[in-house]
């Protein structure tokens, strides 16, 4: 299992970003996907997922309204796009996804948001 995250950089406040998650060694349209981010000095949180299908998603409060998680199944890869972006988003993000009792996780890549 790989999951490799791109997009990521320094945005101002206000900004948007669109991340990418390339996915590979497992069945992709099979499994729910999920974004998460860790803060320096926080625990890391669930952001979004999405069902394998991508019929429904789901967001943390602080982020409702403002991110769209997605997926492409023909391409192996799950999507999050960032608008209105805060200096409280930064962090670096994850993506996941979990099965046969394991999760596995990307490198993370990291979103910087200036104020």
């Amino acid at each position: 299992v790989q999951l490799v995250e791109s997009g990521g950089g320094l945005v101002q406040f206000g900004g948007s970003l669109r991340l990418s998650c390339a996915a590979s060694g497992f069945t992709f349209s099979s499994y729910d996907m999920s974004w998460y981010r860790q803060a320096p000095g926080k625990e890391r949180e669930l952001v979004a997922d999405i069902t394998n299908t991508g019929r429904s998603t789901g967001y943390v409060d602080s982020v409702k309204g403002r991110f769209t998680i997605s997926r492409d199944n023909a391409k192996n890869t799950v999507y999050l796009r960032m608008n209105s972006l805060k200096p409280e988003d930064t962090a670096v993000y994850y993506c996941r996804v979990a099965f046969n009792g394991r999760a596995y996780w990307g490198q993370g890549t990291q979103v910087t948001v200036s104020s």
